[in-house]
């Protein structure tokens, strides 16, 4: 078996491979990446280098590449363990990358979040979240709370318990209605800027549900702070505040599913320093991009209450729990993090998109320009369209994927200045080329 030359390449990708969200007979258009280094990126339409454009990344690959492409220390960290061993299973054996990055995490997280399952993505780990409240429940002597409570506009992954917790209307997965376990859904909060009186009515709202079904609920589970795939829509901290309460008050566990906020994103290390949940989920920019990890960290009460379960044991253990590349890798991302000033760079970043993009609020069309953290957003009043969009962006000099009504970003943190008004300029043109395209 040889490598496919160049101009096969996106030939072959057409007829035979499935992208995500694309369909298999009319497959949307690809480009090939032939290199990437820093915030940026070389993408030809020929999959051939000798035409690549060299674009800024304004996606961080999904919100993962939070320290960008080829970073030394990273590659570095790979290389090192390859040189010692990728993988061994984790049942009945250990291995230091495992347990530094364990370490790490419940040093970084919340005090109180000190026990440490390490999954193998994002979806997996809400997949291992909602598994242990269930279990816990059982322990407590609860086995007849079987359901969740969450809220309007969220999503959590696409396998089966995540896809149940999602948006069952405006999200990805309403086709599978009637197939998926019913949850409880309570309204979408407020806006970020809701004032105290929206807040309040919001709350009355949200504990009306959690009264009605609190003899079944077994626990909440939320985005929080900034709902992602379900709108990039950001709320106010009080919500998560009530969440708490509301959690205590009726025997709930709370879940946080921080795989798109944590790590800075939002400008907190995790949202869970602000409100501390009871499990939390951890993913994407956990390895800095490099490699597919995700982490569930409790505390020990839940993990007491799992134990008295009729298992005794966690039912859950992926093949490549803790593969030792992932953890090893991780384990330098969270150095290289922390031993920087991050916050002054979300910062820097979160202020450069919020100037840059402010103007688009009175363009027609527009719906809404909003920002936190290192992500800006810009809701149209209609669907993108997505290749118009696209081809705009990359002839500005920026990769995004729109998706929906959004044209968004959520740049690499190693952004200079003038890589993060390029994606400045490329969300405007982005957003142009879609309204025109669509009139």
């Amino acid at each position: 078996m040889s490598d496919a030359v160049p101009r096969d390449l996106l030939a072959f990708d057409r007829e035979h491979l499935w992208h995500p969200y694309t369909s298999m007979t009319a497959p949307a258009q690809v480009r090939a990446v032939v290199g990437a280094s820093g915030a940026r990126l070389w993408l030809s339409e020929s999959g051939s280098p000798a035409d690549a454009v060299n674009v800024v990344d304004g996606m961080s690959s999904w919100w993962s590449a939070i320290h960008g492409y080829r970073h030394p220390r990273l590659d570095q960290a790979v290389k090192d363990q390859v040189d010692r061993f990728s993988h061994v299973m984790f049942g009945g054996l250990t291995h230091s990358p495992a347990v530094t990055l364990g370490r790490a995490l419940v040093e970084l997280t919340p005090e109180g979040l000190d026990k440490v399952f390490l999954a193998d993505s994002g979806s997996v780990a809400v997949e291992v979240a909602l598994k242990m409240v269930l279990q816990h429940q059982r322990g407590v002597g609860r086995p007849e709370r079987r359901r969740f409570l969450t809220v309007r506009g969220g999503y959590h992954g696409d396998t089966f318990h995540p896809m149940s917790v999602t948006d069952p209307d405006g999200g990805m997965h309403g086709m599978w209605r009637g197939v998926l376990p019913e949850h409880v859904f309570a309204p979408r909060p407020p806006a970020y800027d809701a004032g105290p009186a929206e807040v309040e009515a919001w709350a009355t709202a949200f504990r009306a549900v959690a009264d009605e079904h609190a003899h079944e609920l077994a626990g909440i589970v939320v985005e929080p702070l900034l709902q992602g795939a379900g709108g990039m829509w950001p709320y106010p901290v009080a919500c998560l505040q009530v969440m708490r309460e509301v959690a205590d008050e009726l025997g709930m566990l709370l879940v946080f599913d921080e795989i798109a906020t944590g790590f800075g994103r939002t400008g907190h290390l995790f949202v869970s320093e602000l409100v501390r949940p009871d499990v939390l989920c951890l993913g994407k920019a956990l390895t800095g991009g490099y490699l597919t990890l995700a982490a569930v960290v409790t505390t020990e009460a839940v993990g007491r209450g799992i134990s008295a379960s009729e298992s005794g044991v966690l039912m859950h253990g992926p093949t490549f729990m803790g593969n030792p590349l992932a953890c090893a890798v991780a384990v330098e991302s969270l150095r290289v993090l922390t031993r920087t000033d991050w916050r002054a760079t979300v910062a820097r970043i979160g202020g450069r998109l919020a100037t840059g993009l402010a103007s688009l609020r009175d363009l027609p069309g527009v719906k809404d320009v909003r920002t936190i953290g290192a992500v800006g957003v810009v809701q149209l009043e209609q669907r993108v369209d997505v290749k118009a969009a696209t081809d705009a962006a990359i002839a500005a000099g920026a990769w995004l994927r729109p998706f929906n009504d959004l044209v968004y970003a959520m740049p690499p943190y190693v952004c200079t200045d003038t890589e993060v008004d390029t994606i400045v300029a490329a969300i405007h043109a982005a957003t142009r080329a879609s309204l025109e395209a669509t009139a």
